[in-house]
């Protein structure tokens, strides 16, 4: 998948929150959480609240990185 949340740890790095913190504010379990670290599918209504909690928009915490494959082909 060509879509990585390096991103959110950063921001929460930055503003001084850890990953628990996220989980109460944002109000997601800990399973979407590992998702994102994991860079997996997590579905948008989750990006949704992360954002909300957050106050940021979803390019602040994910980026689309084309598969190496992909480049090939434009």
């Amino acid at each position: 998948m060509g879509i990585y949340y390096y991103k959110l740890n950063d921001l929460l790095n930055r503003r001084g929150l850890k990953k628990g913190d996220l989980i109460k504010m944002a109000e997601i379990s800990n399973v979407t959480v590992s998702k994102l670290s994991s860079n997996k599918v997590v579905q948008t209504d989750m990006i949704d609240k992360v954002c909300k909690a957050l106050n940021c928009q979803p390019g602040d915490i994910m980026e689309y990185i084309p598969d190496e494959d992909k480049e090939g082909e434009r």
